[in-house]
């Protein structure tokens, strides 16, 4: 899925090849999933006839300045991608539109032509991208709830040893989170976490002062690296765990040595026991834990990324969704989530109402579904017990 390397090599396109350009035609797709709150008839009308300034980026969302707003605002998703007809841009596979299809693509979403026969298209296949129109995007969500940018405002290293401190969670999980850090997808967290040697699910508070710089650097240089080859993998350095982390179980490794594949925050996470271990009570709590209760899912089961795909709508829920994941893993609240097997995370962040509510549920449970089938009960009682008094009757 696009991160943040993607999104500002698509943005780099764009300044390269758009910027002072006017728009002179403009298609906007007839998709209310995508296009989000506003007609395509008022988005085309809003942006026809304007000039693209600039094009601007924060995490995993980039926006289009026009000579006047309100502006064009992309949040990528799982599969959005920018198109230029003409020009390279760099592809990744979930969002690949072939270069025989028809253009613009099927799956377009937003199409503009410039003054100069340019042409550029926003497409997205898998429709879980959102296309806005606002006035100040940096403003309103999701941007404004983003944290800093990891290239463009990246921590200090004592910073972000201090921040890391106060984290209670596991560090795969935080570094996903956009309201700490934004730009950090799935494939960047497992990589940096792999250079670093850090275990994804060790707690982050209690990562030590080396293992702090150790991230921050793998961090800076990961970013940097995929940036300056604009997202092209085939030159990321082959010491990279990305190249095999893709790969079937027991057919990955890394410098020779076995990728092992688990969920960490809903996310299928790639590592290498060998390099990254747990220390400390994350050990002590993992030796506790059977190995068939560690959660540890094939890389075929992330196939087509159904469940990257619901978390990945998570992530830029930022860190409301992020404390509902921290809350869900206190020991007694575990009872609750029981009932809710077949609902989404959503909604179990939504239903974490606080104590008294878990405290309600556990009381009424053992009775039935509610207090009313209890008061039901009583009223049933009564016609029994007068049931059993008529063969008193009939004897005398």
């Amino acid at each position: 899925m696009p991160e943040l390397p993607e999104v500002e090599a698509a943005r780099r396109a764009i300044e390269d090849n758009c910027i002072g350009k006017k728009i002179k035609r403009v298609i906007i797709a007839d998709d209310s999933k995508v296009i989000d709150g506003i007609s395509p008839s008022d988005f085309q009308n809003s942006v026809l006839g304007k000039t693209i300034v600039s094009a601007r980026r924060k995490g995993k969302n980039l926006w289009l300045e026009l000579d006047s707003p309100p502006f064009p605002s992309f949040q990528f998703g799982m599969a959005g991608a920018i198109y230029i007809k003409g020009v390279a841009v760099t592809k990744y596979k979930r969002s690949a539109v072939k270069d025989s299809e028809e253009w613009p693509s099927k799956y377009s979403k937003f199409f503009v032509e410039l003054d100069d026969g340019l042409e550029l298209s926003f497409t997205d296949k898998r429709r879980f991208a959102k296309v806005r129109l606002l006035a100040n995007p940096t403003s309103v969500r999701p941007i404004s709830e983003l944290g800093p940018d990891a290239l463009l405002e990246p921590m200090t290293v004592d910073e972000f040893a201090e921040s890391l401190a106060k984290k209670k969670i596991t560090i795969k999980p935080l570094l996903l989170d956009q309201g700490f850090i934004s730009g950090i997808g799935n494939w960047i967290a497992d990589e940096v976490l792999y250079q670093a040697r850090i275990h994804p699910l060790q707690t982050a508070s209690s990562l030590s002062k080396e293992q702090c710089e150790a991230l921050h650097t793998s961090i800076t240089e990961v970013i940097e690296k995929a940036v300056e080859v604009d997202a092209d993998s085939s030159q990321f350095p082959s010491n990279w765990i990305f190249h095999d982390r893709e790969k079937k179980p027991g057919k990955a490794f890394v410098d020779g040595k076995k990728i092992n594949f688990i969920t960490a925050g809903g996310r299928t996470t790639a590592y290498v026991p060998e390099l990254q271990k747990l220390s400390g009570k994350d050990a002590e709590k993992a030796a506790k834990v059977r190995p068939g209760k560690r959660g540890v899912k094939s890389k075929e089961d992330d196939g087509d990324g159904e469940e990257d795909e619901q978390e990945s709508e998570k992530e830029d829920g930022s860190a409301k969704l992020k404390k509902g994941q921290k809350s869900r893993g206190v020991r007694g609240k575990k009872p609750a989530p029981k009932t809710k097997t077949e609902d989404s995370d959503e909604e179990d962040d939504d239903a974490d109402g606080g104590d008294d509510s878990d405290t309600e549920e556990k009381v009424v449970k053992p009775r039935g579904r509610g207090t009313k089938p209890a008061i039901k009960r009583k009223a049933e009682e009564k016609p029994t017990s007068q049931v059993g008094k008529k063969p008193k009757g009939r004897k005398s």
